[in-house]
Order: C-alpha cells, then structure tokens, then sequence
C-alpha cells in the first residue's frame, strides 16, 4: 500500500464510520417520514356539500363524492375540491361589508358597476344580486378560464342589455320584476351556451335609484306624474258615479216610454176591436143596438145630473109649468145653510 505522505498531500484523513445503531435510527426516521408523506399524499376528505375531481399527471380522472377516499402518492394525483350544495352569490353595484340584524353596505367604490343607460336615454343606478350553484364541477373548472370573473362579466352585460331596452320608469316602477325575470333567463342561456357548469337560481334587483345629479329633477317628475294619476283617477270616479245613474235614467225613461206606447197601443186595439164589434151588432139589428147604446149612455150621465125633468116630447109651452126660480132659490138658501 502506498503513503499518501510520498506525493506530498499531507497528513492523511481520517477513516470516519457512523455507528450501527445511528444507521438504524436513520433508517427508521426516514421510513416513519416516508410512511408520514405518503399517509398524508395518500387520503382526502370530501366535505358534505362538495364533490372533489381527481387529477392524474394533471389530467382529470374520476369524480369523488362526499367521505375518505384513497389517492396516489406524491403529487401523482390530485385533487380539487368545488361545494355543489353551496348557493353562491355574486353582488353588483355594492358590497355586504358584514350581515346580520343591521347589514352593513359599501357602494361608492362599485357605483361604475350600477351606472347604466336606459332605452330611452335616462340614467339610473341599478343595483342587483344574483344567486346561482354549480351544477357541472367539470365544466366549472376547466371549460372556461376564471369561470366567476367570467360569470360577473356575463352578468353585468345581461343586465345591462335589459335595462337597456327599457324606459327609466318601467325600471323604477312597473318593470321590476319583469327586468329580473328576463335576465335570469338570459344569462341562464348564455351560460348553457358556454358551458360553464352554473344553474342561476334567482336575479334579485335591490336598490333602483337615479344618479345623485338629477334626484331632485326625477322626484319633481315623480311627483308631478303622481298628481296626474291622482286627478285622472278622481274624474274616473266622478264619470263612474255619474254616467251609470244617467244611463239607468235614460234606460228607465225609454222602458216607461215604451210601456205607455204599448198600454196606448193595446188600448187603441181594444177600441177598435169593440168599435168592430159593435158595428157588425148594430149592422145586424140597428133598432135594437141604437136603443141599447142610447140606453147605457143614459144610465152613464144620469147618476151625475142633481135634478131631472122628464117631459112628453109632444108637450108645448112647458116654461109656465116649471117654479124654476123657486127651485133654483131653494137650492140656492140649501146652500147658504
């Protein structure tokens, strides 16, 4: 064996060896290390709202539900875990800064967000939530890039397009609910077009306002279309209360005007058709029916007459006959007792 010392390196090194049993206690700090890393990359908890989709060398390979489940070790598979039983929440135009009896609201940073043009070229601040799930966990994560930044700019453009084919009052008033409606259609649709795995479950409006410049010009407006509805409203009653009671008038009027033309019609009938007949009696027995009549005329006017003469049609000079001025006297001082 040759000295080191000859080719001039030195003094020479040291031999060290570890001792066995420190091998041994490596040993087994690795192994319980290795054991801790893989128990550690192995299992994964899926909570009860999620479901987690597995990755394998980064390519999606199964769908896991809620539980314990088993996976490859050291960052051979992966996992992503997205809540499908959560309903999320998207606000625009403001912030909940903390909720509870009396929330508290941020709006002036996000006012850009609110400020939109109506269709008949007014301005308004619209303010609104949308509630929706993740339906498609696949399509949630890898269909579309950034898939909530892209769901907001969805929405924002839904409603804006809307609102847009709106007059402002139909927005401020009357059109509220109709608006909401149709955008959680809309975006409904445009999201199944792009496939990004979200159920849009309600479009709530919230606050509805005009820009802060023109506030007092929108209320007076407001206030001037109101007292139009108002005085519209009070002639509307005043024509019901009037124009039925005249038009049952009316209709009464004509109803008694018809009775009476047809009482005087039916009476005229009645006339004639006696007429008729006793013409047709009298054609039959002249002498007879002349004396009937005569006869029932007499016993008509007689009743009514107070004093009577019955005389001879051949009697002449009847005036010295009749006391008339005693009789009319007695009459006369009759009355005056």
């Amino acid at each position: 064996m040759t000295d080191s010392r000859q080719f001039g390196d030195g003094p020479p090194r040291p031999d060290f060896k570890i001792p066995e049993p420190n091998k041994k206690l490596i040993r087994n700090v690795l192994i319980i290390l290795l054991v801790v890393i893989v128990g550690f990359t192995s299992f994964y908890t899926v909570e009860p709202e999620e479901v987690a989709l597995v990755l394998r060398f980064g390519e999606f390979d199964r769908t896991t539900d809620p539980g314990l489940h088993f996976k490859l070790p050291f960052g051979l598979e992966s996992v992503r875990k997205v809540p499908v039983q959560r309903q999320w929440k998207e606000e625009f135009g403001f912030r909940t800064l903390s909720s509870g009896v009396r929330s508290q609201y941020a709006t002036r940073p996000y006012a850009e967000e609110a400020n939109m043009l109506t269709g008949d070229l007014n301005a308004a601040n619209v303010e609104w939530v949308v509630q929706y799930r993740v339906v498609d966990p696949y399509d949630f994560l890898f269909k579309v890039r950034q898939p909530q930044s892209t769901f907001r700019g969805m929405s924002e453009a839904v409603m804006r397009s809307v609102v847009g084919d709106r007059t402002v009052n139909e927005v401020l008033t009357v059109g509220r609910a109709e608006v909401a409606s149709q955008v959680e259609v809309e975006l409904q649709q445009l999201c199944d077009q792009y496939e990004i795995g979200i159920k849009v479950d309600q479009v709530v409006l919230q606050d509805i306002n005009p820009p802060d410049p023109v506030k007092p010009s929108f209320n007076e407006v407001n206030e001037a279309q109101q007292e139009r509805a108002k005085l519209i409203n009070q002639a509307q009653s005043e024509y019901n209360r009037v124009i039925p009671r005249a038009e049952g008038e009316a209709l009464q009027t004509i109803q008694e005007a018809e009775g009476y033309a047809l009482r005087r019609i039916n009476e005229a009938r009645g006339d004639s058709a006696r007429f008729v007949a006793l013409f047709d009696e009298y054609r039959k027995a002249p002498e007879v029916t002349r004396k009937r009549i005569y006869l029932e005329t007499m016993a008509e006017i007689l009743p009514n007459i107070q004093g009577k003469v019955v005389i001879d049609e051949d009697v002449r000079s009847l005036l010295p006959l009749l006391n008339l001025d005693s009789a009319l006297g007695g009459q006369a001082q009759g009355g005056q007792r």
